[in-house]
């Protein structure tokens, strides 16, 4: 019975990985098909970022709610490296600048790498993202261009586009400028002088023989076959033609690749394919809300993210309506982990359809962890604030005093070390502590006073929450918010905080007391 209800729930649930599968499940009524192929696209010529984990983690979840659905059926995930493409412009950020100038042209994987590790620059990118996917625990195959075109796999997919070479021009030469029409072709021949991706005009498209001519660089007219990576396709038509040769199902694009992804749709149409269900979502913006671009460096990088806080929060952040632009800076981590944390909280309180529309079921393929850390990250940030900690065990001794029952897991002192990172590098550096006028310090030594109160020091936070506005109260501030402002200002040096006496029942009544004493003999910043 449970499970006939799981059934019900997520054949009809709004979250939006069950939307997309419930697409691929209306797909399979046109075009029945026991095994799905979901697919990504990596260009090697720099390294994994951002983008690629979103793809790769969003089109998982999208995989994992149809295998849901669909238990009978089986599915794979193939990321795709476009490593045969033609090196157009020497990367800024990589040695060996000068030696590589001297590959511009040269597919990928025959482009030496700078780093010197790898036969090929291809080679050692494409080591990169299949670390970096592996290390997020991703369930894929990795699929090499050239590999591919190399080993005929594409072969039968190439000699079609080839059949069809002039139908697959007049999809696309309308949407090229003049001059660029003049010279292109679907094939995009290798040099058997130099090696080198050609963008040449085709001589002639020798159907009957399964080749092209043209003339190569030295003006020597060249006729090769278009199979065994002789040749390769212009990324458009690529696109498409591996759609249909890999059988693709399922793919996600961003927004600025509606046009070409319409292009591939009919290019797959045209050489006898079913284009795949594509998902378009929208970029990552930054702070001010320009799109994020690798030349102007205004984006968030992976390594940030996770030197400040946990995978599950950029997968959490990663989660909501894809195809709505999100700003992604620093201030966006704390609050992101945050929601996560309280997404767990909440997530065994629910009932089961609400479960299926909690980010964290989709995150955790379905089975979320307990929570992971006893307080938020935001209260953790204000605990290293305060106790000016280095180390998980300094604050771990502040955190018992609240969860007398929670343990130091390695995953703890995981959430306490970004929470101390967060805290040296985004928030101490911009600190302004407020000084109080005389008339504030009598007020805030009068709670350092009551704080002090030896048959005190065990009450618990609704106590103290009490207590702290009741001395405001006394001492004129007839707003209780100005009073805590107050407070916010002259102890963490910030405008907004925690709940008081949670925080002072964390952080012990006697610290509280020591710091607002040191704060009212300050006269100066």
């Amino acid at each position: 019975m449970k499970t006939a209800l799981w059934q019900e729930l997520m054949s009809t649930s709004l979250a939006w990985p069950f939307e997309e599968a419930r697409r691929l499940i209306q797909r399979e009524k046109s075009h029945p098909k026991s095994h799905k192929i979901f697919s990504t696209g990596y260009g090697p010529s720099g390294l994994p970022h951002m983008g690629t984990f979103g793809e790769v983690l969003r089109t998982t979840m999208v995989r994992f709610a149809f295998s849901k659905l669909c238990p009978s059926y089986t599915s794979e995930l193939i990321c795709v490296s476009d490593d045969m493409d033609g090196l157009r412009k020497v990367p800024g950020n990589i040695p060996n600048q000068d030696k590589m100038k001297d590959y511009i042209g040269f597919p990928l994987t025959k482009v030496i790498d700078p780093f010197q590790k790898y036969s090929s620059f291809a080679a050692h990118n494409n080591a990169k993202l299949q670390k970096f996917l592996d290390h997020f625990g991703f369930d894929y195959k990795f699929l090499s261009a050239t590999q591919a075109y190399q080993s005929g796999r594409l072969d039968d997919a190439l000699l079609k586009v080839l059949k069809h070479h002039q139908e697959i021009l007049e999809i696309l030469l309308p949407t090229l400028r003049e001059e660029r029409r003049k010279t292109y072709s679907p094939f995009l021949p290798i040099s058997p002088i130099s090696g080198k991706v050609l963008q040449v005009s085709i001589n002639a498209y020798n159907v009957d023989r399964g080749t092209i001519s043209f003339y190569d660089e030295d003006g020597s007219l060249q006729e090769v076959t278009v199979t065994g990576g002789h040749c390769k396709l212009q990324w458009k038509v690529d696109w498409g033609t591996r759609w249909y040769a890999l059988g693709v199902d399922y793919e996600m694009c961003g927004k600025d690749l509606i046009e070409s992804a319409e292009i591939g749709k009919k290019v797959c149409r045209v050489l006898g394919g079913i284009p795949p269900e594509i998902l378009v979502y929208e970029h990552f913006l930054d702070k001010e809300g320009r799109k994020i671009s690798k030349s102007i460096g205004n984006g968030l990088t992976m390594e940030e993210w996770l030197r400040y806080a946990p995978l599950e929060s950029l997968s959490y952040f990663m989660y909501p309506n894809p195809k709505r632009a999100k700003r992604i800076f620093f201030d966006v981590i704390p609050r992101a982990a945050d929601e996560y944390l309280e997404l767990l909280d909440s997530y065994p309180l629910q009932s089961p359809k609400e479960q299926l529309e909690n980010p964290v079921w989709h995150i955790h393929q379905g089975n979320p962890p307990t929570r992971q850390s006893p307080i938020t990250f935001s209260m953790l940030l204000n605990l290293v604030n305060i106790c000016h900690a280095e180390t998980p065990e300094h604050l771990w001794h502040f955190i018992q005093r609240y969860t007398p029952d929670a343990v130091l897991t390695e995953e703890m002192k995981a959430w306490i070390c970004h929470g101390i990172a967060y805290y040296q590098d985004r928030v101490l550096p911009n600190k302004t502590y407020a000084v109080p006028l005389e008339e504030e310090k009598k007020a805030l030594l009068a709670l350092a006073s009551r704080l002090q109160d030896p048959e005190l020091i065990e009450k618990d936070a609704d106590f103290w929450q009490h207590e702290v506005y009741e001395i405001g109260k006394n001492h004129g501030f007839t707003q209780g918010k100005n009073w805590f402002s107050l407070l916010y200002k002259v102890l963490l040096g910030q405008n907004q905080g925690p709940r008081m006496g949670t925080f002072i029942q964390l952080c012990g009544p006697l610290k509280i007391a020591e710091d607002i004493q040191a704060r009212c003999k300050i006269n100066v910043l």
